[in-house]
């Protein structure tokens, strides 16, 4: 499975080839559903944001080729094409009364796009849930599997530890010992991620 660095610098690089069929599935399984996801939170209904994401990937085929790391971090790149078509898409003729009506709708039409508006802001997080699906990924691949489990079970669905500790036949101590490193692992690499996003875009300015 592609890890977020080669996300960053060689699938993106690969992308620019339309007939790369797997660097365009791999591009659209991490960044597809946080376009998706942006767009439901801006008050698209299902079918509505389906067709943003889409669009969206689209765009990125007709224009990554224009993207250098020297102008700016990628994914504010691909913020401001999501921004856009999110623009475009509720002022078309047939949506255009709806977003009249809509004063969350007027709000994202009026903002600019930067880095303290709240669309931005949404775009940051759903960011953020990319960085955290491939450390988790890279994480639950080096621990065992009653360790991924404890942490799962313990901090994402707020089992009780003790409750933990019965369905896996552990100590209850075993359970904290295990949430702890699986959560310290997941630290690390996410900063690890974060900071090679960061210098990938630094070296190149």
């Amino acid at each position: 499975m592609t890890s977020f660095p080669e996300t960053r610098a060689s699938l993106i690089a690969r992308i620019a080839d339309a007939a790369d069929a797997p660097a365009w599935s791999e591009f659209a399984r991490l960044y597809r559903p946080a376009i998706y996801r942006l767009a439901c939170r801006q008050g698209m209904q299902h079918a509505d944001a389906e067709e943003l994401a889409q669009e969206a990937m689209l765009a990125v085929a007709r224009t990554v080729r224009q993207w250098a790391p020297q102008r700016g971090r990628f994914r504010n790149w691909l913020f401001r094409i999501a921004r856009n078509l999110t623009v475009n898409f509720l002022t078309r003729r047939k949506y255009r009364a709806w977003a009249a009506g809509n004063s969350q709708m007027q709000s994202v039409l009026a903002k600019e796009c930067d880095g303290h508006n709240a669309l931005s802001q949404l775009f940051e997080l759903e960011y953020r849930r990319v960085v955290f699906r491939c450390a988790a990924q890279r994480v639950q691949r080096d621990v065992t599997e009653s360790t991924w489990e404890a942490f799962w079970l313990s901090s994402v669905d707020d089992v009780p530890i003790a409750e933990v500790a019965r369905q896996l036949s552990l100590s209850t101590g075993a359970v904290y010992i295990a949430r702890n490193r699986v959560i310290a692992r997941l630290r690390a690499e996410v900063r690890r991620i974060e900071m090679a996003d960061d210098q990938s875009y630094v070296e190149k300015e």
